[in-house]
């Protein structure tokens, strides 16, 4: 009986934590008001960079795309940065040269941690633009993206925009099952905006001022890191720029890229997320991650034990219906943003897949190498 004591209160302490933590997610996602434009004048010089690694299947629809922008053409740059590509991005980038776009090679021979961030510092230091916007060489955005993002920072003074990121064009349960996770995350980075304690962004859709960037020290400190160009970053501009951080609500500021095809790549890409945790400062952001990966634990500890004592296999029920109905209130509201709601009928067995992979991944991804475009880094 004692032993059933602890167990309850120990599931219900990391329970009441978990409805807390969700609490301040809807409360943060309530705050971004949707934005409407005002300003039909802009003037801001805003420089585009992507960096490309063996992109050439798909690279030309992000190409097209860039150079449909309803934007001012002369306030616009575009710099593509071709990370030692193996087959022909680099050839398909320079074709579009009589377009404007830019391209970098980046030549590095001592072998690097960090390509990606050197490819974007690189390209920022040749950039000609005040405001510098990044994106993925795989993701795909509408002709009023660019002037929907400028029209929001020249109105607001933000020093860093976190925009929208949507999976799209699924076509497996699997992909289905990513799309809605993905929408959790990308709410979730925008209820910690919201709630003015900035700690995710998707650097697929990401805009921050160039003297801003320089101010903060760049990447120093978190350069010697795979992943981190965008979330560690952020953290540094919050940290320098107090209440100066955006998160634009507005469909066409959306940029949307693909799920993983397979488990394997899957499990790669988040391990590559989950490895810049190691390196958060605000101590805060860490605690609550610890336990919101302690709360998952305890459900799977009370399904194991539950299949010999039905006690912990209620207590675990009671937890993992807790944790569906907070989830479903968050989500029933970013899903309708993202005019996606008919993935919430994926939720009950999407709670059951997540929890197993977010107890992995929360040991995985803080230990060992993963497979990021072909290298092995850390």
């Amino acid at each position: 009986m004692e032993i059933h004591s602890a167990a309850s209160f120990i599931a219900s302490i990391l329970t009441v934590i978990y409805v807390f933590v969700v609490f301040t997610f809807i409360r943060g996602w309530n705050k971004l008001s949707y934005y409407r434009p005002q300003k039909t004048a802009l003037k801001t010089k805003v420089s585009i960079l992507v960096a490309a690694r063996n992109e050439a299947e798909i690279i030309r629809k992000t190409l097209d795309d860039l150079c449909a922008q309803s934007y001012d053409k002369a306030l616009t740059e575009i710099i593509f940065i071709d990370d030692h590509s193996t087959d022909d991005t680099a050839e398909i980038i320079a074709s579009y040269a009589s377009k404007g776009v830019k391209l970098i090679r980046l030549n590095e021979d001592p072998a690097l941690n960090s390509y990606k961030k050197k490819a974007i510092q690189t390209a920022i230091g040749q950039s000609t633009g005040d405001l510098i916007m990044t994106t993925d060489a795989d993701c795909r955005m509408g002709k009023d993206w660019l002037k929907t993002i400028i029209s929001f920072y020249e109105e607001k003074d933000y020093k860093m925009i976190s925009s929208p990121v949507a999976y799209f064009e699924e076509k497996t349960f699997f992909e289905r099952a990513q799309a809605l996770e993905f929408l959790y995350l990308i709410g979730l980075g925008a209820s910690t905006i919201g709630n003015k304690k900035p700690s995710t962004c998707n650097g697929a859709n990401l805009a921050y001022e160039k003297a801003a960037f320089y101010e903060v020290g760049g990447f120093k400190g978190i350069d010697d890191l795979a992943s981190g160009d965008d979330e560690l970053l952020l953290h540094k501009m919050a940290a320098r720029y107090d209440h100066h951080i955006g998160f634009l609500k507005n469909e066409d500021a959306v940029v949307y890229t693909h799920a993983k095809p397979t488990l394997g790549e899957f499990i790669q890409q988040r391990k590559r997320w989950a490895s810049k945790s190691t390196r958060y400062k605000n101590k805060a952001i860490i605690v609550l991650g610890v336990a919101i990966w302690l709360f998952n634990v305890s459900i799977l500890l009370n399904i194991g034990i539950g299949l010999f004592d039905g006690y912990y296999f209620g207590l675990a029920v009671t937890q993992l219906l807790i944790k569906i109905f907070l989830e479903f209130i968050f989500l029933y509201q970013v899903t309708g943003f993202a005019k996606r709601r008919e993935l919430l009928v994926l939720l009950p067995i999407l709670n059951l897949m997540h929890i197993v992979y977010l107890v992995y991944i929360g040991v995985a991804g803080n230990s060992g190498k993963y497979n990021w475009k072909g290298r092995m880094v850390k």
